[in-house]
């Protein structure tokens, strides 16, 4: 696989967009000195391409394999999860309470993007992971942090989520899963679970299932929820009565088993309750917020794969000819154009999904303006920077023409890999949803004219200027339609907005990276011909939801 860490411009952003030092002046993120922030990203930079890049084609090829007593990773995955345990590199943005580094989120975002560029389905195990400890760390009791963050935070042991069940997908209220208080503060889980990435595997000797569930008498609906901690290795050694049916045959991401999980075949599953009972949905979008977030930083790691296999073929392939002589296909305009194209969405996603992650921490440093911000930013970067992931996997198998149809050049993986991302923490649809359902009416409306009045103090280029215009006159216009007209204009609204935070954001840095060709040939690129293409959406966002229900649902 052809990987180089993108240390250059994960340095650029964090300086330039999300201005990690102004973060880092604060006591809470003192670590995150200047010095450790560049060992960070070289030090796992070099990890990853030593230890884990060369592991994604057998992950891709063999994959996780499902067996009696249990998932069985390809070889040589164990040896390189130990790698990555023994280093530290589980501990980055962990409170130094439960033996992290205490490094920001967004630097923990960066450490992850360069996981996943290496191997992006053995990058999902830590994501996962993170997802927990953010749950624990808020609302678990001090006993549960105690016995279970040290070992989450280094990596020794993996976390899980577990929401989804045959009947109750994106309607998590369905599910049924249940609780029976066992007399000692203990539950009995019994029910099934599917969906579950990284639900077993043999990488780490216990795993710490979060499992959604419902105690007796339970409300109906997400009111009735509760979450627990269910371990598959309890804490005096004895197994616990959870095991994995089965792993699903999938497009792509073979190297991230997906299980379908079984809890209390036996009638002895135990479980604890983390926070209060019917406070499950509060302690899952915990971790789920800045799970999406990740799944953002997916998009990015795919993005920047693609592009870097893309541009290494284009560089190398003698096709035809430009000014009389044989020529690589990257003399060609319109393979230019393509890796172009990929490099500014590549560069936009990164610096859409970053900017969200610096949200995290200055909201973790109490400041209510960056809170209502990252509101509005995280289904902007969950789902723009997915569905640029896509756009950009399936560009890289287009340059590599017919060779990127065929599995061995690897183009192919990338675009396998990505599909799934606009999907799982909630879809790009509900992200859209969100926007306009929840985020549009935040703070009485004011989280959105502020990110507004931001786009438009700082905007330059006529085109960008133009779609901030646009999209503040969308956004109004929907804080007022009713619920059929706001969801019929909900995605085209969303990558409306996402483009122009984009293009602010790459405005920023063509502003101060003078000395950069790369970046400022992408940025030109950006704010001369995608932004306008946002411009070309204002219709469908305008339009009503008359014309989607003109047809009998029996019509499609």
């Amino acid at each position: 696989m052809t990987f180089v860490p993108a240390i250059a411009d994960q340095r650029f952003v964090l300086d330039h967009v999300v201005g990690l030092d102004e973060i880092a002046r604060h006591e809470r993120f003192a670590a995150a000195s200047a010095d450790t922030v560049e060992a960070v990203l070289e030090g796992i930079g070099a990890f990853a391409e030593g230890e884990w890049a060369p592991l994604a084609i057998a992950g891709d090829r063999v994959g996780a394999r499902w067996t009696t007593e249990g998932v069985v990773m390809p070889e040589g995955y164990r040896a390189a999860y130990q790698a990555y345990v023994e280093g530290g590199w589980g501990t980055i943005g962990v409170d130094e309470r439960w033996g992290g580094q205490g490094l920001p989120f967004v630097v923990q975002a960066a450490v992850l993007e360069t996981l996943g560029t290496a191997n992006m389905g053995f990058a999902l195990a830590p994501i996962l992971t993170v997802g927990a400890i953010e749950a624990l760390a808020h609302h678990g009791t001090p006993e549960q942090q105690a016995s279970y963050l040290p070992k989450l935070a280094s990596g020794e042991w993996t976390g899980t989520m577990n929401l989804t069940e045959p009947q109750a997908g994106s309607d998590v209220g369905a599910l049924r899963t249940t609780a029976t208080p066992r007399g000692d503060g203990t539950y009995l889980i019994n029910g099934t679970k599917i969906f579950i990435s990284f639900g077993d595997h043999d990488l780490a000797d216990n795993i710490v299932h979060l499992v959604l569930a419902r105690t007796p008498d339970a409300p109906a609906g997400t009111r009735g929820i509760s979450l627990f901690l269910v371990p598959k290795v309890r804490l005096d050694g004895a197994p616990n009565d959870v095991r994995a049916v089965s792993i699903e045959h999938k497009l792509g991401l073979h190297a991230s088993p997906t299980c379908v999980l079984s809890f209390g075949d036996n009638g002895d599953c135990v479980g604890e309750l983390i926070g209060p009972e019917y406070g499950g949905m509060r302690a899952m979008f915990t971790m789920m917020n800045n799970a999406r977030l990740n799944v953002g930083v997916q998009g990015v790691q795919v993005a920047e794969g693609a592009t870097q296999k893309a541009a290494a073929y284009a560089r190398d392939r003698v096709q035809g000819a430009r000014d009389g002589a044989p020529a690589a296909i990257v003399e060609h305009a319109d393979v230019r154009r393509m890796l172009l194209r990929m490099k500014a969405q590549t560069m936009a996603a990164r610096a859409l999904v970053y900017y969200a992650c610096g949200q995290v921490d200055r909201a973790t440093l109490g400041d209510a303006k960056a809170r209502e911000r990252l509101e509005m930013m995280t289904p902007l970067a969950k789902a723009h920077a997915t569905d640029l992931g896509n756009e950009v996997a399936s560009l890289g198998v287009q340059v590599h023409g017919g060779m990127g149809y065929v599995e061995e050049t690897g183009a192919a993986q990338f675009f396998r890999d990505a599909r799934i991302t606009p999907i799982y923490e909630g879809t790009n649809g509900i992200q859209a949803a969100d926007l306009v359902g929840r985020k549009l009416s935040l703070a009485n409306g004011g989280a959105f004219a502020d990110l507004i009045a931001d786009l438009r103090r700082d905007a330059r280029h006529p085109a960008l200027v133009r779609l901030v215009d646009a999209c503040e006159a969308v956004g109004r216009r929907l804080q007022g339609a009713s619920a059929d007209d706001r969801q019929a204009a909900s995605y085209p609204f969303l990558t409306m907005l996402s483009v122009a935070s984009c293009g602010w954001l790459m405005e920023r840095q063509a502003a101060v990276s003078t000395a950069d060709a790369v970046k400022r040939a992408a940025c030109a690129f950006y704010l001369d011909q995608i932004v306008p293409e946002a411009l070309g959406l204002e219709a469908a966002a305008n339009a009503s939801a008359e014309v989607l229900y003109a047809l009998p649902a029996g019509a499609f």
